[in-house]
């Protein structure tokens, strides 16, 4: 993969993919959702919208997380950075068009790019952590988090959807926060640096010999490896980092521990508030409220947001986010 040494993020000896290895990526993203949908059985002209607005959504993704990308289009003027919204409305009303939603699903779809984008439009030169930075974020997530959002992409259907919705989520939000509010400290890059393994590696040790005990001491999990899903695995972590654990860590350490650390002024305590946040979401997991889940994500939250404290990167996070998950996937079942 071809990479240029990063002049966009303080970390030092940091080293973040360039614009060729960012399309490279996109290409690969692609053809694996090609393939995924075509060996379900997806095709025709709905199916083809649906991956062409993917498609279209990712590439807006994977391009803002390559080297100056993002601060050349931060640098634009003023009235081109508002209009930058239009990009995922019209990804899906083409969608919509094609198959998808219809006009009161655009029209949901619209506020849902516009608003949060309105709210930070005028405080772009204000210290982050003011209030229209969390009724912003509020407004991505909440439609999400309540299954609002959802019902906007009815195919494919079965729950198929998820990347898509996911992804037109994290374009609102990247267009909204890192465009349009020009937001310091997010660490949106796909980037590597001296001791990160060390990093997520003992963050990620660190939460496996606390949480597994405990999961078991509470009856939450169970040590039962299947071997159908060991042979499923590498599709199945695959899609854990992209579409679970990368927006997940863009949302909750990116903007809500990066916001809280702002507001409180303690990179610390932001660290342990957005950590049970994190937890906190993860009640409606199951019969709510689910307050095994909800612990265990919360320690989760802490070994991802210490990682991304010491990175800079939410990429870094993800990784942790994704072996955690993997993890449980191949080895343990909930009880």
């Amino acid at each position: 993969m071809n990479i240029t040494r990063d002049t966009d993020i303080t970390r030092r000896d940091t080293r973040q993919i360039g614009v060729p290895a960012a399309a490279g990526l996109w290409m690969a993203v692609c053809f694996l959702a090609a393939f995924a949908g075509t060996w379900r059985g997806l095709g025709g002209r709905p199916f083809a919208a649906a991956l062409g607005a993917f498609a279209a959504l990712v590439a807006c993704e994977v391009l803002l997380a390559a080297q100056g990308v993002a601060s050349r289009f931060a640098a634009a003027p003023r009235g081109l950075r508002s209009s930058m919204p239009l990009v995922p409305l019209l990804v899906y009303v083409f969608y919509s068009i094609a198959g998808g939603g219809g006009w009161l699903h655009i029209a949901f779809a619209a506020l849902y790019v516009f608003v949060p984008a309105a709210l930070l439009l005028d405080v772009q030169d204000r210290p982050s952590g003011c209030w229209n930075d969390y009724a912003a974020l509020l407004c991505i997530w909440l439609p999400a988090e309540f299954h609002f959002l959802q019902q906007l992409f009815p195919y494919p259907a079965a729950g198929l959807s998820h990347p898509l919705w996911v992804a037109f989520a994290v374009t609102a939000a990247l267009i909204a926060f890192l465009l349009v509010r020009r937001l310091e400290g997010v660490g949106y890059t796909l980037a590597w640096g001296r001791g990160w393994s060390f990093i997520i590696g003992i963050n990620f040790l660190l939460f496996i010999a606390v949480a597994v005990p405990l999961g078991r001491a509470i009856g939450f999990i169970a040590f039962r490896p299947q071997l159908s899903r060991l042979q499923a695995l590498p599709l199945v972590a695959v899609g854990m980092l992209i579409f679970t654990a990368w927006p997940e860590e863009f949302l909750f350490r990116g903007l809500i521990q990066n916001l809280l650390s702002k507001t409180i002024g303690s990179e610390r305590l932001a660290l342990f508030v957005a950590a049970a946040i994190f937890g906190l979401a993860h009640l409606n997991n199951g019969v709510f409220p689910n307050w095994r889940y909800a612990l265990l994500a919360t320690l989760a939250g802490l070994a991802y947001g210490q990682t991304w404290r010491k990175t800079g990167s939410i990429f870094a996070s993800a990784i942790v986010h994704a072996l955690v998950n993997v993890s449980w996937y191949a080895l343990f079942r909930t009880l």
